[in-house]
């Protein structure tokens, strides 16, 4: 399929993907974050199966790799981002254990109960905050783990602009107190809930603006290359002006 024919929406959503192809994350998080969700989880053995959903390049699978036993399954549907972190894997001599996989989020071929853990960062809400957890719970051993990061508002009300573009960008944002019950109807009890620091973002825009402009080099003159780094650069200056309304939330649940 040549450009021209491709709907604007595909367009944009390989543009994305390249734009954060050669980032460490594809979304505010870090090290310190996965490791301090990781330490709510129990039971984790080296016959433990996780599942890392919306797995990007795997910055966050290859710390759960190095602080885990168990062996880890990394999906995605964009194949760059799983040759990434295959070949990473490989580099952290990490491949015995960690394997990544083309695949949607919403659609899984694996076993009924077939995984202790289900993680996934910045990626649910492309499916759904409910959905996901409702369809995913299915995969899950009794008493196994969902561990994952969500766009949550922090207070009741918020100004209109960053009320429209959260809005329409997630439109089932929500905020803490609703999506933990999402999370308890859904047949999970509460385990933790945490919200990332702001440095998570700082540390996400900060190399994103520089691979936003290498971007626009390379595809000069694309109004659709102009008008997706246009609305990134948008995105990060609403995070500096209105961060104390939302941000990033680990939601950690263990299957009832």
């Amino acid at each position: 399929m040549t450009d021209e024919n491709k709907s604007i929406h595909e367009f944009d959503l390989n543009l994305i993907c390249e734009l954060h192809e050669g980032l460490e994350r594809q979304g505010p998080g870090s090290p310190e974050m996965t490791v301090k969700a990781l330490s709510f989880i129990e039971n984790l053995d080296k016959n433990s199966k996780i599942l890392d959903l919306g797995c990007g390049t795997g910055g966050q699978t290859m710390v759960l790799a190095q602080n885990t036993p168990g062996n880890i399954v990394g999906l995605d549907f964009y194949p760059g981002f799983i040759n990434t972190l295959n070949d990473n894997a490989k580099k952290l001599n990490l491949q015995e254990r960690v394997k990544g996989i083309i695949g949607s989020m919403d659609n899984l071929s694996f076993q009924k109960e077939e995984f202790d853990l289900i993680w996934s960062e910045g990626a649910i809400a492309g499916i759904g905050f409910e959905k996901g957890l409702n369809y995913w719970r299915d995969f899950l051993k009794k008493d196994g783990y969902v561990s994952l990061t969500y766009e949550s508002w922090f207070t009741n009300e918020r100004p209109a602009e960053i009320e429209k573009w959260w809005t329409d960008n997630v439109p089932e944002i929500n905020t803490i107190p609703h999506n933990i019950s999402i999370m308890q109807k859904a047949g999970y009890c509460l385990v933790a809930a945490f919200t990332l620091p702001e440095k998570c973002w700082t540390d996400y825009f900060i190399p994103r603006e520089a691979a936003s402009k290498a971007l626009l080099e390379k595809y000069a003159g694309n109004k659709t290359a102009e008008d997706l780094i246009a609305k990134m650069r948008y995105e990060a200056e609403l995070y500096s002006k209105y961060k104390q309304y939302y941000g990033y939330v680990f939601y950690i649940g263990k299957k009832i």
